[in-house]
């Protein structure tokens, strides 16, 4: 009996919702692209959870679909699962209906359904870049997703986002065309042993020269460290978030750019481990730079857009620590620290948004005050903002401790550059808290301490509604991380043990669990 192609259908919905809505008639004011856009995100967000029900925590690639392709090339149209693909694909699917739910009024009124088809269609595509298991497939979604990135940022936003999408699309541009001599390489080295593929099975079990590993190695860890984004391959990212909207930059951040971790996990440890070892040095010391560069110039920004983008850039250091430390704890510590940031980051831009659409500037010199007319807003931007910081309880404390743990095992002087990071972090979302939301209201001619009720309006429920979730994610996964580590720790295993680290993933325990009893054994 053949298997229903869970994972097909998975990238076919929203690709054809994409579709549906681009042709839908554009009268201006028009609810309906809108709604049909939500309608296909839903439906995605349905079968993403079918996929997760269906998905066994034992571990393993699962819900596996494979057909020939490109015979003379050995491609594949090849789609698999595992602990890691499941985690970033129901990442996905949340984030999307969310952000179209809080993007309502963000589309240019004149053309509302291109804003929901292209983010539909960057749905779609990074949903297939997590679940490809042919290196060719996954090559040709990896840059296709430039596309609908592309119009997202430079066809909605604030002035200047031209530049700021053309310079998004020469970074990325440049790591992919890196990315296709290694791709190219691939062919020519699975082809001198035997018939050509393109399928992670066979790839990982090549026999491969020291040079031409490492140098297949650079040429993936490059793309990935430009759409990641790690120092000094960062510079897209603060334009590109001070210019598009937080919708966009939702999509960008927390989803696009998952697939730079996510490809340094499945490719350059799950292809070349020699060649990771070997380049882990050098790896190292650039995740503790945008670590600790990522915070001090996230510090001095005064756009608050551009300050939450340019956290990303010391969350991912972090991230990239855990990955090139070599340890289960590490590597579980990422995978984690890859859902949680995309949940608090989230929240983060969604809730800058509505408060930039209420003030009218994005400039925190210009803004004070918030809290008194808007409690609500400013006490969901304080718990998103502390989970940022890594405050215990809140589900980004979890992930740092891992990390910390691997990088204090790895040296004990990257632990203590990392610990830095988190103190920074601090500085920099409590600061920017206190110029935005305490003290009097800042008024043109200065500070006034008159109410401001009528001023800033608090969040309607449609804005509470797209944000509440990913606050309450954020404080359960603080408490119960467990969820989320069953299903990540099976893969992280078996990427150890491919790579020839033996340790023990980390487990939380917790009474009645027989899971967590098996993994303290």
């Amino acid at each position: 009996m053949t298997q229903f192609p869970w994972l097909t259908v998975l990238v076919a919905v929203p690709l054809v919702g994409a579709l549906v809505v681009a042709f839908l008639p554009k009268s201006p004011g028009s609810a309906l692209p809108k709604l049909v856009g939500l309608g296909a995100s839903v439906l995605t967000l349905a079968v993403g959870i079918a996929i997760a029900l269906q998905y066994d925590t034992g571990g393993g690639m699962q819900l596996t679909e494979d057909v020939e392709w490109i015979h003379a090339l050995g491609v594949h149209y090849a789609l698999g699962v595992d602990g890691l693909g499941l985690l970033l694909i129901l990442l996905t699917v949340v984030l999307v209906p969310l952000v179209l739910i809080g993007s309502w009024h963000d589309a240019n009124d004149s053309n509302p359904a291109a804003f929901f088809a292209w983010a539909l269609a960057l749905e779609g595509l990074s949903l297939a870049v997590f679940a490809a298991t042919d290196v060719f497939l996954f090559y040709v979604v990896f840059e296709a997703t430039l596309i609908p990135a592309y119009f997202l940022i430079g066809g909605f936003g604030r002035e200047g986002r031209a530049f700021a999408a053309l310079k998004f699309l020469m970074y990325q541009l440049g790591g992919g065309l890196v990315l296709l001599g290694s791709v190219i390489g691939l062919y020519v080295v699975s082809a001198q042993q035997g018939s050509p593929s393109y399928l992670l099975s066979d790839l990982a079990n090549l026999d491969m020269s020291t040079s031409a590993e490492r140098w297949l190695f650079a040429g993936f860890f490059i793309a990935f460290a430009v759409k990641a984004p790690l120092f000094p391959l960062h510079t897209w990212l603060a334009d590109t978030t001070e210019k598009a909207t937080p919708g966009t930059s939702v999509l960008l951040v927390c989803v696009l750019d998952k697939i730079g971790t996510f490809g340094m996990l499945r490719f350059c440890l799950g292809l070349f481990p020699e060649a990771s070892q070997w380049a882990t040095p050098v790896v190292i010391v650039l995740a503790l730079v945008s670590i600790v560069y990522g915070a001090l110039i996230a510090i001095g920004q005064d756009d608050l857009l551009r300050l939450i983008g340019l956290t990303s850039l010391s969350h991912f250091g972090f991230i990239t620590l855990g990955i090139f430390a070599f340890s289960s704890q590490g590597a579980s510590g990422s995978i984690l620290y890859m859902v949680n940031h995309g949940i608090g980051t989230a929240a983060l831009f969604l809730l800058a948004g509505y408060l930039i659409r209420r003030r009218g500037t994005s400039l925190i010199s210009q803004m004070r005050g918030v809290e008194k007319s808007a409690p609500v807003l400013a006490g969901l931007f304080l718990v998103a903002g502390l989970a940022t910081l890594g405050l215990p309880g809140l589900s980004q404390f979890v992930s740092e401790i891992l990390v910390l743990i691997s990088a204090f095992d790895h040296a004990w002087w990257a632990g203590a550059v990392a610990v830095s990071g988190i103190v920074l972090a601090a500085v920099y979302v409590l600061w920017a808290y206190q110029r935005v939301f305490t003290g009097p209201d800042v008024v043109e001619g200065g500070a006034a301490p008159a109410p401001v009720a009528a001023a800033t309006p608090d969040l309607d429920r449609r804005e509470v509604g797209s944000v509440a979730p990913l606050v309450l994610a954020l404080v359960l996964f603080g408490f119960f991380p467990m969820p989320l580590l069953d299903v990540s720790n099976p893969t992280v295993s078996d990427l150890m043990q491919h790579v020839g680290v033996s340790d023990d993933p980390p487990v939380v325990p917790a009474a009645g669990s027989d899971s967590h009893e098996e993994g303290q054994q």
